[in-house]
């Protein structure tokens, strides 16, 4: 059963920024680094490859997807960036990507970087919250696309809202006429992701949230009709086949992206057998008590607030928002100073946004198996005391 060392007199509600990494699977990686140091030449040219090997079929298992098109990057961040920047010699002047108003600020700020660079226009479809249904999100991107449209960006479980688009249906209405990069981010962990099924062009996630493995670790998949031409966003040995442990051209580009510690991908595998072995009934035994602790503490949290909940229980995974009153005055910042306030004085540790304007804003709650139905409700106690309701 994985084990935790998360701050005792902290109530930890915001697992979904940046995880948390089991005392068991934090083990792994401090036995990877002992190796790298013992004798850094011999691990990097004899035992860095097969390792990685093995690391990259735990995950493609994980995830369902074949091997030759899984490569490890560092978070989906830096996935987003290298299939955008790969994208831009191919995009003609004129050409539109789409991205939505509930995308995550750093790919959105990728993917218009690249846009700009190769003369293309972002499209920003917006995606109502609340929402009562799936079509309020697969109308409105559907009805974006035209003849120019040369990628659509999707979030498979948004930051802000803690929503789960219904990437399934899109991408089947859209590939392989139009190309599609899911930003899975939170999903792997978080709900039964199947990439072969999926069939999107592009999926990239991080380990390191929903998984549980160490920061650093992310994941990205590319369809074989794409493998040729897509790159690392960090170019290196493997660019020009310099790196020739790989089994490809295409994980040559990014199993060297330059000298750094390896050991939060080699864990990975450890990390899933960990997480799996922590539930009775295993990685789905896990997704689900999450999901439906989360939603308890949805619940919860709005009959304090005396809030609607925002969003039908379908479309949450192990994330959800509520929507607080306005801010007394609006913050320029994407957090809003309630949040340092619950942490300062209430010793709990969650997000609160402006979103999707200075004047209004959300608090997420996350829900992991270190959590209990007692960290909402002291939640709860000090939104109640915070705002004076």
């Amino acid at each position: 059963m994985a084990t935790w060392r998360l701050d005792p007199g902290f109530v930890h509600l915001n697992h979904g920024s940046f995880g948390a990494t089991p005392v068991e699977v934090l083990s792994e990686q401090d036995r990877w680094r002992r190796e790298l140091e013992s004798n850094p030449v011999s691990f990097m040219l004899e035992t860095y490859q097969p390792a990685l090997e093995k690391a990259r079929t735990a995950v493609a298992a994980f995830v369902n997807c074949d091997t030759e098109g899984l490569v490890f990057v560092p978070n989906a961040t830096f996935g987003v960036n290298s299939v955008a920047r790969s994208l831009e010699p191919r995009l003609a002047a004129g050409s539109e990507i789409i991205v939505t108003n509930q995308g995550y600020n750093a790919c959105n700020n990728a993917i218009s970087v690249s846009a700009e660079r190769a003369d293309a226009r972002i499209l920003t479809v917006d995606v109502p919250f609340p929402l009562q249904s799936e079509r309020e999100i697969i109308d409105p991107i559907l009805a974006a696309v035209s003849e120019r449209t040369a990628l659509v960006v999707l979030d498979h479980v948004t930051s802000p809202t803690g929503i789960v688009f219904p990437v399934a249906d899109l991408v089947a209405q859209l590939e392989p006429e139009v190309p599609v990069l899911i930003d899975g981010a939170h999903a792997p962990g978080m709900l039964d992701v199947d990439l072969d099924a999926l069939g999107a062009s592009f999926y990239t996630a991080n380990c390191h949230k929903w998984m549980c493995a160490p920061k650093g670790s992310g994941f990205l998949h590319v369809a074989d009709r794409h493998r040729d031409w897509v790159s690392a966003a960090v170019i290196s040995h493997g660019h020009n086949g310099g790196w020739p442990g790989s089994t490809s051209d295409y994980h040559a580009r990014f199993d060297w992206v330059g000298t750094d510690d390896p050991s939060a991908r080699l864990s990975v595998g450890t990390a899933i057998e960990i997480m799996g072995e922590h539930h009775r009934d295993g990685w789905n035994g896990v997704r689900r008590s999450n999901h439906d602790l989360v939603l308890d503490g949805r619940t919860l949290l709005a009959a304090a607030l005396g809030a609607s909940i925002p969003a039908p229980d379908s479309m949450i995974g192990a994330i959800a928002s509520v929507a607080l009153p306005s801010a007394p005055s609006g913050s320029d910042h994407i957090f809003d100073p309630l949040m340092e306030d619950l942490r300062s004085r209430w010793q709990i540790e969650v997000p609160v946004f402006t979103w999707p304007d200075a004047s209004r804003r959300l608090i997420r709650l996350s829900a992991q198996q270190y959590n209990t139905l007692s960290d909402y409700e002291k939640l709860a106690e000090a939104l109640v005391a915070e705002l004076a309701l």
